[in-house]
């Protein structure tokens, strides 16, 4: 079941569609629920294409193409790196190595704590800021080096 909090936001995304055209906003109903729940279970998928009265397989297709929504639980913190050929020219191999030692963890794996997770990302369109990375699909850091991952591993810790 969507939250009404949920509803109430996945309701102001469809006002911006034809009432006849609910499929449109698929994409915001599923951020909209993974921001919510931390991610999206095959349920949560259910509950939008219900909600939206799409069959579930439409709703499926868009949750398993696009790499910001995650079908499996991820760290409180998730870390998208860049491994496009801008980035790996600029040295996002180095800051893969070094954020996979520094946690412990490899893509798609999440820290013990629960606080980390590593992913691998397709090219997010900033090539003239390479390596970069983004934090929970919302936070760029661009010019990476493995000072400037340390820094942002230390204020993220911190909450």
């Amino acid at each position: 079941m969507l939250s009404a909090e949920a509803i109430e936001k996945i309701e102001y995304e469809l006002a911006k569609y034809p009432k006849d055209r609910r499929q449109a906003a698929v994409m915001s109903a599923l951020r909209i629920v993974q921001i919510e729940r931390g991610w999206l279970s095959k349920e949560s998928v259910t509950d939008v294409a219900k909600y939206l009265g799409i069959p579930e397989i439409a709703a499926m297709e868009v949750a398993s193409f696009y790499n910001m929504y995650d079908l499996q639980p991820v760290g409180q913190y998730k870390i998208t790196v860049c491994t496009n050929i801008s980035c790996m020219l600029r040295g996002s191999d180095e800051i893969v190595d070094h954020l996979q030692h520094t946690l412990g963890v490899g893509f798609n794996e999440v820290t013990a704590d629960g606080k980390f997770c590593i992913k691998e990302g397709e090219c997010m369109g900033c090539c003239g800021g390479a390596p970069l990375l983004h934090v929970n699909n919302t936070h760029m850091h661009e010019f990476l080096t493995t000072e400037k991952v340390d820094a942002l591993l230390e204020e993220l810790n911190k909450g």
